[in-house]
């Protein structure tokens, strides 16, 4: 895969208007249950859970029926509705809580990089998605965003504030 999704999640203001418009590409409406990413709120931080795509996909691996798999050509982790039985591991075991189960198609839901043209990213003003070269991602930035963000919450967490 040559692209990726990238989360800044510093810079989400919590518009979720990169919710509505992921549910408006796949659902045709504005339902954020629908939506294949959301928009988690933490003592007013934001945080923008979507599919990392990761390398090596727990929820691949863990499929019992093979009905996860790779694109070999966009990198995007696939779902064979066909196979599909619908036992949900997919959900459990994503460390990012990024598959969804959408009851009103009933079957699971990930990220599927709007084949290569991520909605969310068009319509996120203040730049917290971006979809680049994998080339180009500062792996070190992204740690140190995500350390910043978990020690805020922790920080709070201590000082009695719910998390």
């Amino acid at each position: 895969m040559s692209r990726a999704l990238v989360v800044e999640a510093e810079k989400c203001n919590g518009c979720r208007l990169c919710v509505k418009a992921c549910s408006l590409k796949h659902t045709g409406s504005e339902d954020p249950e629908r939506s294949r990413i959301q928009i988690h709120e933490f003592q007013g931080m934001f945080a923008p859970v979507v599919c990392q795509q990761c390398e090596d996909a727990p929820c691949i691996a863990a499929c019992p029926t093979n009905s996860r798999s790779r694109d070999e050509v966009t990198g995007k982790t696939d779902i064979d509705y066909g196979r599909c039985i619908l036992c949900k591991t997919c959900i459990a075991v994503c460390p990012f809580g990024a598959s969804r189960y959408d009851k009103a198609e009933k079957r699971v839901v990930t990220c599927d990089l709007c084949d290569g043209d991520p909605q969310c990213v068009r319509v996120c003003e203040p730049g917290a998605l971006k979809y680049v070269e994998k080339r180009d991602i500062n792996s070190s930035k992204q740690v140190e965003a995500a350390e910043k963000l978990f020690g805020a919450l922790v920080s709070r967490s201590r000082n009695g504030a719910k998390v």
